[in-house]
C-alpha cells in the first residue's frame, strides 16, 4: 500500500491540529486548513461531522480488507496514519467525556462510575491497529486531555493576551510542547516536573493550581472499566503561611502519636495524603523557613519523607506544584530562599498576571469577568448593573490591587449594596496622621502597623522579627487589619 503525495499533506494536516496547543492562537487556523483539505464538502459542518468526515476518508485510504489501516505501510506514513486513527476516536469519545466530567464536577466525592462506552471505545482502537495496551492508555489519555481543557477554561476565563498565554503555560506544564512524545514518553513521569506559580496575591494562582492539579494523568482500570479515581481527588492543597513554624512539618509530613505535647493520636500530613499520580500545591511556599526547606528539598530529591516522631521513611509519588507572591530573586540575594531548592521547584515557572494587566490589554475583560462571576454567584448572565456601578464609583485607571478577589468581593458587595467604592486601605502617612492625633487604640495600632509592613515585605516571618512577636501574632494582626 502507497501513500500519494495529496494523502500525506492531508495526513499532515490532521497530525498538526491533533497535537497544537488548544490554547495557541494559531490553532484556528489550523482547523480551518484541515477543513479545507477534506475531499468532501465539510465547510460550516460542527465537530462530529467533520471527523466522521475524516474518518471516511481514513477508512478509503485503507488497504480494502480486514486488516487494521496502517499495516501495509512503513515509517512516516504508518505514524501518519495512527496518529489520524488517534485523532477521530478522540473526537468520538467526547460527548461521553464531557458528560463524565459534569457528572464528577457536581459529585466530586463520589466513588468513579463504571464507563459502559470504554470497552467498544478500547475494541475500537484495537481494531484501527493499536495494541491492548496502546489503546488503553490512549482512551486514559483521551480523557485527561478532555478533562485539562475544561478545567483550564472553567477555572481561567477572560479573552487579554496574557490570559492566553497563561493557558497555552498551563497545558504545556500538563502536556509538555509535544503531546505525542507526552502520550509515550512522559504519561507517568509527571511527577519529575514540579511547577512553580508566581504573581501578585489575588491573581487566581490557587485556582491555576486547581486545574493543573484536576488535569494530571489518572490510571484506567479496564477490568472494573473505571478509573482510578476521580479527578477533584487527584489534588491536595496546603497554604503553608496558615501554621506557625512549629506546626508546618506536621502539616507536611504528618506526625505519629506522642511524637510531641498535644499530639494525642496519628496525623497523616498532606504528603501522605496525596494519592499515586496526584498533585500536591504547596502556597505561600516563600514564607517557609529554610529549615523547612531543606526537608522539602530531600523529599523532592529522595521521593521519601518521614512523620515526625517515625523513623520510617514514606514513599511519595506526587508532583508537586508550589505558588508564591514574593519576589524569590530578592529572597535568594537575602539567603532567605535556599538556590537549590528554587531550582529543584522551578522545572517550569508561570506568571499569573495581575488584574490591571488583563484589562490594560483587553478592554472587554472586565465585562467577561463580571458577568462570568455573577453566574457563578447567582446564575445571572447580565453584567450590565455591576458595570454600571463599578465606572461610577471608581476612578478611571482603577487598579485593583486586590486582583481578581478584590473583584469578586466588588461583585458582591454591588449585589448587596448597589456600590462600590474601591479599596480604601490606609497610606503610611495617613497611619501616621492617626497616631499624632491619638485616634487609634493599641489595638488598631497593631495591626495597622503589621499590615504595612506584610504590605512592604511580603513575609509573615520579616513582619514577626521587626515586631518582635511570634509568626503567629504577626499574622493575626495583620488579618485584622484587613477585615
Amino acid at each position: 500500500m502507497k501513500l500519494t503525495e495529496n494523502q500525506r499533506a492531508f495526513l499532515d494536516r490532521i497530525g498538526k491540529a491533533a497535537f497544537i496547543n488548544p490554547f495557541s492562537g494559531a490553532r484556528p487556523e489550523v482547523i480551518r486548513d484541515l477543513v479545507a483539505a477534506t475531499e468532501r464538502p465539510c465547510e460550516g459542518v460542527g465537530e462530529a461531522e467533520l471527523v466522521a468526515c475524516i474518518d471516511a476518508e481514513l477508512r478509503r485510504m485503507g488497504p480494502g480488507d480486514s486488516a487494521p489501516p496502517f499495516t501495509r505501510v512503513d515509517g512516516a506514513d504508518a505514524e501518519r496514519l495512527r496518529i489520524a486513527h488517534l485523532f477521530v476516536v478522540y473526537y468520538q469519545l467526547a460527548d461521553p467525556f464531557d458528560q463524565l466530567i459534569e457528572k464528577t464536577l457536581a459529585e466530586p466525592n463520589h466513588e468513579p462510575p463504571v464507563l459502559a462506552f470504554a470497552p467498544a471505545a478500547i475494541e475500537d482502537l484495537m481494531a484501527r491497529g493499536f495494541s491492548r495496551e496502546r489503546a488503553i492508555r490512549a482512551f486514559t489519555v483521551f480523557f485527561q486531555i478532555r478533562r485539562a481543557a475544561r478545567l483550564i477554561r472553567l477555572n481561567l476565563p477572560g479573552p487579554s493576551a496574557c490570559m492566553e498565554r497563561l493557558r497555552s503555560a498551563l497545558w504545556n506544564a500538563i502536556f509538555s510542547k509535544d503531546l505525542l512524545y507526552y502520550e509515550s514518553r512522559l504519561w507517568n513521569r509527571m511527577e519529575d516536573f514540579s511547577v512553580l506559580l508566581l504573581g501578585e496575591t489575588g491573581t487566581g494562582k490557587g485556582v491555576a493550581a486547581q486545574a493543573l492539579g484536576g488535569s494530571g494523568y489518572i490510571p484506567f482500570d479496564p477490568h472494573a472499566r473505571r478509573f482510578a479515581q476521580n479527578f477533584p481527588q487527584s489534588f491536595v492543597g496546603l497554604n503553608l503561611s496558615q501554621f506557625p513554624e512549629t506546626l508546618i512539618e506536621s502539616e507536611l509530613f504528618g506526625h505519629r502519636k506522642g511524637a510531641f505535647t498535644g499530639a494525642i493520636s496519628n496525623h497523616d500530613g498532606v504528603f501522605r495524603r496525596c494519592q499515586p499520580h496526584g498533585v500536591l500545591f504547596l502556597d505561600e511556599i516563600g514564607d517557609v523557613s529554610t529549615h523547612v526547606q531543606i526537608k522539602l528539598l530531600n523529599v523532592l530529591q529522595e521521593r521519601t519523607f518521614t512523620p515526625v516522631g517515625s523513623s520510617e521513611p514514606l514513599p511519595f509519588s506526587g508532583r508537586v506544584l508550589a505558588a508564591t507572591h514574593q519576589d524569590l530573586g530578592e529572597r535568594r540575594a537575602s539567603g532567605e530562599f535556599r538556590d537549590d531548592f528554587y531550582y529543584r521547584l522551578c522545572s517550569y515557572e508561570i506568571h499569573v498576571p495581575p488584574l490591571r494587566q488583563r484589562l490594560a490589554e483587553s478592554p472587554g475583560e472586565l465585562e467577561h469577568l463580571v458577568g462570568v462571576l455573577l453566574e457563578r454567584t447567582t446564575g445571572e448572565i447580565d453584567p450590565s448593573p455591576v458595570l454600571d456601578a463599578l465606572k461610577r464609583d471608581l476612578p478611571d485607571g482603577y487598579e485593583w490591587p486586590g486582583n481578581v478577589r478584590e473583584l469578586e468581593q466588588a461583585v458582591r458587595r454591588i449585589l448587596l449594596t448597589g456600590s462600590y467604592g474601591g479599596d480604601r486601605k490606609p497610606s503610611t502617612d495617613r497611619l501616621a496622621e492617626e497616631l499624632r492625633g491619638g485616634e487609634l487604640s493599641i489595638a488598631e495600632v497593631n495591626a495597622r502597623y503589621c499590615r504595612m509592613l506584610y504590605e512592604r515585605f511580603g513575609s509573615y516571618e520579616e513582619v514577626a522579627r521587626r515586631v518582635g512577636v511570634d509568626r503567629r501574632t504577626a499574622k493575626k494582626h495583620i488579618d485584622a487589619a484587613g477585615e
